[in-house]
């Protein structure tokens, strides 16, 4: 099974009685979350606004947001794919095991009623951070939430949907599906993409130092990435294109300030519910956009001539 059952923030607003927050802490990371689309937002088909939603927090500790939250559901690091394992066996109605359940840090009992509440709800969403996709399991845990989504539409109508961290995280991975056919983690080398997660994932090759350059377009891997993965980039020749002086073009070989997008420079930013949004500068910069740049790079290296011998390395994009 693949893909995932979606839907937009609009819908939510307007129809979601039941919300879940699994490894992400919204008062903090997306402050505008909470009233503007979820839990205090009046909606078409929840009148009455936070009187109308439950709302579930599912996290190793409790945070700001479990201040919002009716229930908090406090799992053990390093558990969270096993308990969407159990929850998946209980939406289904199969048998669990409580000692392996009680490895979670939560009882048989906690997880049926979360079960139960999923399944009687009208609309429900299941909001997924950075705890449970950047932690152990990575894109497993991200598999199975989106797994158990897809399973409680038998029951009702749910849907997933991951609360992205960086800007315009999504329109990449939008941008590479209908490209490649595939979000993330994807290998040109063979003149075909090649999807796996892991193997081909940036963060993968940097901590392995399979790759032998790097190409940084608008991200900072040197300020969030394992510290194996940034002493590798200081290494080998990075390239950075940024407005502003970051962790990684701190330890790049060549840094290449361009205009920032939506503020200087037009460009679309797709929301974290793949929703484009166009942007119109507000300011003229001196400098060049992303997209001059890249297009200036790529007709010189088409100028290249054939016989020069290629890279026997990999170059990883970020």
């Amino acid at each position: 099974m693949g893909g995932k059952v979606t839907c937009t923030l609009g819908e939510v607003k307007n129809r979601a009685d039941f919300i879940i927050y699994w490894g992400g802490n919204p008062a903090e990371c997306h402050p505008r979350h909470f009233t503007k689309y979820t839990l205090t937002q009046k909606g078409k088909f929840v009148p009455n606004g936070r009187k109308g939603r439950t709302m579930v927090l599912v996290d190793i500790r409790e945070t700001p947001s479990g201040k919002a939250a009716d229930l908090f559901l406090q799992v053990r690091p390093g558990k969270d794919f096993e308990m969407v394992t159990a929850l998946r066996a209980l939406v289904k109605g199969q048998p669990v095991d409580r000692e392996r359940v009680a490895e979670t840090g939560l009882t048989v009992e906690q997880l049926q009623d979360l079960v139960n509440q999923m399944k009687a709800a009208k609309f429900g969403v299941l909001f997924f951070g950075m705890g449970l996709s950047m932690t152990r399991g990575k894109h497993m845990n991200s598999a199975a939430v989106l797994a158990l989504a897809a399973e409680l539409n038998a029951f009702t109508k749910f849907v997933a949907m991951p609360m992205r961290g960086h800007g315009n995280v999504t329109g990449a991975d939008v941008v590479l599906r209908y490209t490649t056919g595939y979000p993330f983690g994807i290998n040109l080398c063979r003149g075909y993409p090649r999807f796996n997660p892991g193997e081909f994932s940036t963060v993968d090759l940097l901590v392995r130092g399979d790759n032998d350059a790097a190409l940084i377009l608008g991200a900072d891997p040197g300020a969030t990435m394992p510290q194996p993965a940034i002493e590798h980039l200081a290494r080998i020749p990075t390239i950075v294109l940024d407005p502003k002086v970051t962790h990684t073009s701190r330890l790049a070989k060549v840094h290449i300030t361009t205009a920032a997008t939506g503020v200087s420079a037009p460009g679309t930013v797709y929301r974290m519910d793949e929703v484009p949004l166009p942007l119109r500068p507000a300011l003229k910069s001196p400098y060049p956009t992303d997209e001059e740049v890249m297009r200036r790079i790529r007709e010189e290296v088409l100028k290249k001539p054939a016989w020069l011998p290629a890279t026997n390395g990999r170059a990883a994009i970020a």
